[in-house]
């Protein structure tokens, strides 16, 4: 094993956001992420005994030297604002589809996303062929994650980690030991690649890079698509771009199928409870869409394959339908948000427009 030295430790999740699943980015169906100021910290855990059992714990586990995990906790700081972002929006929030497309599919990012299409159109075109996601999808995902770079998160990972695995907030569904293992995945990563752990930066909830990986998503997904021997999610678009794609390749993906039909809900309400029950699983046939009262257009009635009826709410207005595939759900699967995968999927046909107009 290298010793743990400088940064190049591949750059949150999902979103932005964070799946808390294992899922790269943030799991909130708006992710919000602090990228200006560095955040403001509580002083460092110092010799916490809970910290170091857990530094016993990972070395006899993974084969850490035990001093360097003890060491690097030690210097660890609890974060609030870690503990505030992590929590859910406040009962009662409104779902605004509408007002959440509009932050993402947008002109600058648009223009942005033509540019690194263009930038990377190797690298794009070499993943799209090994994993058969289209590079719009992966374009597109990069662009509502980090804006093709420019938001990558202000915090220490190590921090961030370290926070949501030993301090996660009350009031919500304790998650700490999805953290833990997290913590634990960001330090097996730091050893392999001769990383600094606390140089690293990255989103509230641990999210890394142009993608917004979590540690052991990029442990176990991440890829060198630049062919230089290693994987660093932050410096390298080429490692970012495959990475994406052999992500939602892993989630299920397939290749040439739609992510979406037209639908109009079944009027009658408990014909569309029951339709929406699965939520955004793919759970029905056409047939069976058809035999609740859902009107699916041309394709969606010769459509193969299980859909799930997504609802996507608009305020006081009323809702939007589609009729998602498995390849909408495998968007949610980066981020467990349907207004996620909307967002991602109108960004990509903005992009493929963009570039058709030039």
């Amino acid at each position: 094993m290298r010793p743990p030295t400088a940064l190049p430790c591949l750059l949150a999740l999902a979103l932005a956001a964070l799946a808390l699943s294992g899922a790269p980015g943030a799991a909130q169906a708006a992710p919000r992420k602090h990228h200006r100021a560095a955040p403001q910290a509580d002083p460092a855990y110092g010799a916490r005994a809970d910290l170091l059992l857990f530094a016993d714990e990972v070395a006899a586990r993974r084969g850490l030297p035990r001093a360097w995990l003890a060491q690097q906790l030690a210097q660890a700081h609890r974060v609030e604002a870690v503990r505030r972002l992590i929590m859910p929006p406040p009962a009662g929030t409104a779902k605004n589809w509408a007002a959440y497309r509009a932050r993402f599919v947008e002109p600058r990012r648009i223009e942005a996303g033509v540019a690194f299409w263009q930038a990377q159109e190797g690298p794009l075109a070499q993943a799209e062929q090994r994993y058969g996601v289209p590079a719009a999808v992966v374009v597109a995902i990069i662009g509502v994650e980090t804006y093709y770079g420019r938001l990558t998160g202000s915090f220490r990972t190590l921090d961030a980690l370290a926070t949501l695995a030993f301090d996660f907030p009350p009031g919500r569904k304790d998650r700490s030991a999805f953290f833990r293992g997290e913590l634990e995945e960001f330090f097996v990563l730091c050893a392999r690649e001769g990383s600094d752990p606390q140089a690293v930066r990255g989103s509230y909830a641990g999210a890394i890079g142009l993608p917004q990986f979590m540690p052991g998503s990029i442990n176990r997904l991440a890829v060198d698509g630049d062919g230089d021997g290693r994987i660093d999610l932050l410096a390298s678009p080429a490692d970012a771009v495959g990475s994406v794609a052999h992500y939602l390749a892993d989630a299920g993906w397939q290749s040439g199928l739609a992510t979406h039909h037209a639908v109009g809900a079944p009027a009658d309400a408990a014909a569309r409870a029951t339709l929406l029950a699965p939520d955004i699983v793919p759970s029905f046939s056409a047939a069976q869409f058809a035999a609740q009262g859902a009107a699916l257009d041309d394709e969606g009635r010769a459509e193969t394959g299980l859909l799930a009826l997504v609802e996507l709410q608009n305020g006081g207005a009323p809702p939007s339908y589609v009729a998602g595939t498995r390849n909408f759900y495998a968007l949610t699967r980066y981020n467990w948000s349907s207004y996620y995968a909307m967002a991602v999927i109108e960004l990509a046909q903005a992009l493929v427009q963009a570039r058709a107009s030039r």
